[in-house]
């Protein structure tokens, strides 16, 4: 039953919760920065004095590798400088307990996501609404979903797409690239274009890993192989480097580290830094925040790509509810984080079919969390087990 604003004030926050999970990766994910043989993932939980429970999600690739947040770090901040402020915000008004986080903690964007997906996961639940209506209103249901090649072995990674493409899961594929010399690197993305031929969109992701000079003939290499798209080639904050990059190229160069909110998206869109930005719900410091970004881009005619920092099923679906809200998605999606995992972390899968992410159309986020495999999986979790008699 819908309630009204006047029946929804003054709901206090009883209780934070953040839990470290552990899960393994169904391969190592090379990437330039690090290769992952598992996924660290923060979970919270928001619990209301209605009854009610939020559950967010705050995830990094690779610890401190990628950025300035690590899943323990956010744990910390979360416990000892969010929760007091928290304790005493409305949780029926998420965008003024998040307007108070912000004029009380600088930066932790990726913090600041974890709460405001489970302030709004309770606020959906109490409304009655999927978090997409309370962002504006999602205009579809499923989203296109790519899947990142990221073995290091060409023919790995060809039989691999050959079955996300056989299985109808996949027809866009993202390579990582930058560890090994530049044309190494071509001859393998040039490799699986070849092979996968037109039945497949090939793009990479050089994780900033090249100088300016490289990456402009690393672009010019790629462009002639067939690749349709490059994103980040070079350090975050060379904005200039970036905007040359993006003036000489014959395919689209997208934004990634770079953006680290609104602020840098509209820096990025007035100096022409990129054809294309890739919008992350954790890096924009949340989703109204990532609706912000998508505003510019939009106005800037920049187009988007929805990221992903590799979440599991609560981030995922996070995000997945942002993007189902913007007008225009052009290159589609990367939100495969949870099928990287060995294990579901969810009481029921997501559905990943037809190329595509279905959005759930439940109040809140539409999931619920396997608190079995939560308490298996937990950081320091004893894992009893069994003991089976020899035979005879």
């Amino acid at each position: 039953m819908v309630e009204s604003m006047e029946s929804l004030a003054g709901i206090a926050i009883v209780e934070v919760e953040t839990i470290l999970v552990d899960v393994p990766t169904i391969r190592p994910h090379v990437l330039a920065m690090a290769t992952m043989n598992s996924q660290a993932i923060c979970l919270v939980r928001i619990r209301c004095a209605d009854g009610i429970t939020g559950i967010g999600e705050a995830t990094t690739i690779g610890g401190l590798a990628y950025g300035p947040e690590s899943p323990e770090g956010i744990k910390l901040a979360i416990d000892s400088y969010f929760t007091p402020i928290l304790k005493d915000c409305d949780a029926a008004r998420p965008a003024q307990a998040m307007t108070r986080l912000s004029r009380h903690i600088v930066g932790n964007n990726f913090a600041k996501c974890a709460i405001e997906t489970a302030l709004l996961d309770a606020q959906g639940k109490r409304c009655g609404l999927p978090v997409s209506e309370l962002l504006g209103g999602r205009l579809r249901d499923r989203l296109p979903v790519l899947w990142t090649l990221a073995s290091g072995r060409t023919d790995t990674d060809i039989a691999e797409a050959e079955r996300m493409i056989e299985a109808g899961r996949h027809d866009a594929f993202k390579l990582k690239i930058g560890k090994r010399a530049l044309a190494d690197d071509v001859a393998h993305v040039g490799a699986i274009k070849k092979a996968l031929g037109d039945r497949a969109s090939i793009r990479v992701d050089v994780n900033m890993a090249w100088d300016e000079t490289t990456a402009a003939r690393g672009i010019a290499m790629l462009a002639d192989v067939g690749c349709d798209l490059v994103e980040q080639p070079i350090i975050r904050h060379n904005r200039s480097g970036m905007a040359r990059l993006r003036a000489s190229a014959r395919i689209p160069i997208m934004a990634d580290e770079a953006l680290q909110g609104p602020a840098t998206a509209y820096d990025f869109a007035s100096h022409a830094a990129a054809d294309v930005f890739a919008v992350k719900v954790e890096q924009s410091g949340g989703l109204r925040a990532a609706c912000e970004v998508q505003a510019i881009a939009d106005a800037a005619g920049v187009a988007l790509y929805g990221g992903t920092m590799l979440e599991a099923g609560v981030g995922t679906i996070a995000s997945a509810h942002v993007f189902a809200t913007f007008p225009a998605l052009q290159f589609g999606t990367e939100l495969f984080g949870p099928l990287l995992l060995t294990e579901e972390i969810l009481t029921e899968p997501l559905d990943y079919s037809d190329f595509s992410l279905a959005v759930p159309a439940g109040p809140g986020l539409g999931i619920e969390l396997d608190e079995e495999r939560i308490a298996f999986h937990r950081r320091g979790a004893s894992r009893a087990t069994i003991s089976i008699p020899a035979a005879g």
